[in-house]
């Protein structure tokens, strides 16, 4: 049994025992209240599942097993110019709750590598689809395709529910090793007539990602070390991890879990608003005929996109009430690499406008800007201007979390997930017997 692995099973297995007797002795105690605003509200806020992986602070923001983003800046192993975080290492801490060794982190590194080799089958179901199909189609295509060589399903028949887990981790190692492979060959495959990259597998997970992206640039691996890292979890409520949770619960393997999660990352009101943000920037620029507008040409601009009854891309979020952590870290980025790029100055201006503006309005709990105010910035900066891919992107660093959570879930034995439903005449009726 690999370290990882075994180093998981022990840590599962103490806690399913506390679980379990937590439980015993504490199981009738209520946790929450459910608001009848919250039932037809997308049950925003209640409390229904555990995620081991993340928690989400309303003011403080994401935390990975207790740690912030600026902490595990600090904490977790870096890559060879030691700027940013490996994202191998948050996934480690994330599985086991321990912030690995560079030995630790380079023996994971080693892994991914070795299980990295996507079938071929998967490549040829790819081309079968015509070029202009969105890179979020062919990404779920590419997951879907790969799950011939589940672990799980294969085993299913013959395991017994204390081994879920077993299946479970091997699954999960090799898609994750896999999703650069296959998200560079959609990105090659759409923008670049197949002229396809091989690997370099000297090269760190995120690195090498980018290398096959064609973007070998030193800092572009140190930007893909940053997202992949601070886009890899935000808690289990958010709408793909909760998917992914949801149809694990159903003891469908990883593979389908993470695709059917990645569907739901395609929406435009979640994953698919990173790239709506860089587009609402450059039509900003295009009505004002200015690549470098004043912050009072922005706040003009803002407030005749409010008054037309739109929303402003990238401000606002269901749970947060302070900037996010994830924005300021790509902010911070941007003041160490590329402080002198124009669309890094508007993004850095529109920060400095809109939530004043949106908190006159009082109208919305949240003025300030979530992850996707930043990134597509960034991006562009290193040519990487195609942004239907951008969603792909998110979606190689959200597998981190919300496998390693799948893990636990399969180890703490977590039964089919199925909430109560009821009618809108049942709330009727329960409304005049509760007068």
């Amino acid at each position: 049994m690999d370290p990882l692995k075994k180093k998981f099973q022990e840590k599962s297995e103490a806690l399913k025992v506390e679980l379990k007797a937590l439980l015993k002795e504490h199981g009738g105690r209520k946790v929450d209240e459910v608001k009848l605003s919250q039932i037809f509200g997308g049950a925003r806020g209640i409390k229904t599942m555990v995620w081991e992986t993340s928690q989400l602070d309303p003011i403080e923001g994401i935390r990975f097993r207790g740690y912030s983003i600026p902490q595990l800046r600090e904490l977790l192993p870096k890559g060879p110019d030691g700027k940013e975080p490996l994202p191998e290492g948050l996934f480690w801490l994330m599985l086991v709750g321990e912030v690995p060794t560079p030995e630790q982190v380079t023996w994971l590194t080693k892994q991914w590598t070795q299980r990295s080799n996507v079938p071929e089958h998967v490549y040829s179901v790819l081309d079968a689809l015509p070029a202009d199909t969105h890179p979020m189609t062919q990404f779920v295509v590419a997951i879907n395709a790969m799950q011939t060589g589940s672990v799980f399903a294969r085993r299913y028949e013959e395991m017994g529910k204390s081994e879920y887990w077993d299946a479970t981790y091997e699954d999960t190692m090799n898609l994750i090793a896999r999703l650069p492979r296959v998200a560079a060959y959609i990105y090659r495959r759409t923008y670049y007539n197949g002229d396809h990259i091989q690997p370099d597998i000297s090269l760190d997970w995120a690195a090498n990602f980018a290398h096959m992206l064609g973007i070998s640039n030193p800092e572009f691996m140190n930007l893909m070390r940053l997202y992949l890292t601070i886009h890899a979890d935000h808690e289990g409520g958010n709408a793909s991890a909760h998917t992914v949770h949801l149809i694990g619960s159903t003891l469908s393997d990883p593979y389908l879990a993470f695709a059917g999660g990645m569907n739901s990352l395609a929406g435009p009101l979640h994953g698919l608003a990173n790239q709506e943000v860089i587009k609402w920037i450059f039509k900003m620029l295009d009505a004002l005929g200015t690549k470098n507008p004043s912050k009072e040409q922005i706040a003009e601009y803002v407030n005749g996109t409010l008054q037309a009854g739109r929303v402003i891309p990238g401000y606002g979020h269901a749970v947060l009430r302070r900037p996010d952590p994830r924005f300021m870290a790509q902010k911070r980025f941007a003041e160490d690499y590329i402080k002198d790029d124009d669309i890094v100055q508007v993004v850095w201006k529109i920060f400095d406008v809109v939530p004043p503006i949106l908190e006159g309005l009082g109208k919305v709990k949240n003025p300030w800007p979530n992850v996707d105010a930043h990134s597509g910035a960034l991006l562009v900066h290193y040519g990487m201007d195609q942004y239907s891919f951008y969603t792909v992107l998110f979606g190689v660093s959200r597998a981190l979390g919300v496998l390693a959570n799948g893990c636990w879930s399969r180890a703490l034995g977590f039964p089919l997930e199925r909430p109560k439903s009821v009618t809108s005449n049942w709330v009727k009726e329960w409304l005049k017997e509760n007068q």
